[in-house]
């Protein structure tokens, strides 16, 4: 895949606290665009969203990054965010990993900004980030669109499964 370089005046920062709102409202328009997302539990999902990112930002828990223009660096027009965990002990080809494990989640970009390299740009920052800080496995569930992006980026499918069980 050929990487676009995005326009010199988006500036790729590490997300706050003041960004928890943004970063809820993209979760949300992600979950719609994708369909997975009733119009009547959008408000839920915001307010869900917006609790944990402010418990799990505070914590060191949830690393996130946003891009924003120097024409508007208050409008946060994509993001890509890490969620860390620790990991049960397992076999790595280096050996055995009892570390921490990362999954990549909340990467969006406004339509307006769509095609123009942003999210690489993103994906980037939250691979160099897992790297400096010695996590071995990062995982990701990757939408029809994005899915070509991450194989670019080294991704590849896993025998992962889900269960969604009724309430």
């Amino acid at each position: 895949m050929t990487s676009r370089i995005p326009d010199p005046d988006i500036r790729i920062r590490l997300a706050t606290l003041a960004d928890v709102a943004a970063l809820a409202r993209h979760r949300v328009k992600m979950f719609r665009d994708m369909g997975e997302l009733p119009r009547h539990l959008e408000a839920e999902l915001t307010d869900a969203s917006e609790s944990f990112l402010r418990r799990t930002i505070a914590a060191g828990e949830y690393v996130a990054w946003v891009a924003v223009t120097g024409e508007d660096p208050e409008r946060v027009i994509a993001g890509a965010g890490l969620w860390l965990r620790s990991a049960l002990p397992r076999p790595m080809p280096t050996g055995i990993d009892q570390g921490r494990e990362a999954l990549v989640a909340n990467v969006y970009t406004e339509p307006d900004w769509r095609r123009r390299g942003i999210a690489a740009l993103l994906m980037r920052q939250v691979l160099d980030y897992t790297r400096e800080h010695r996590i071995l496995r990062v995982r990701l569930h990757a939408s029809d669109e994005g899915r070509r992006l991450y194989e670019s980026l080294g991704f590849a499918p896993s025998n992962e499964m889900k269960l969604v069980l009724p309430i």
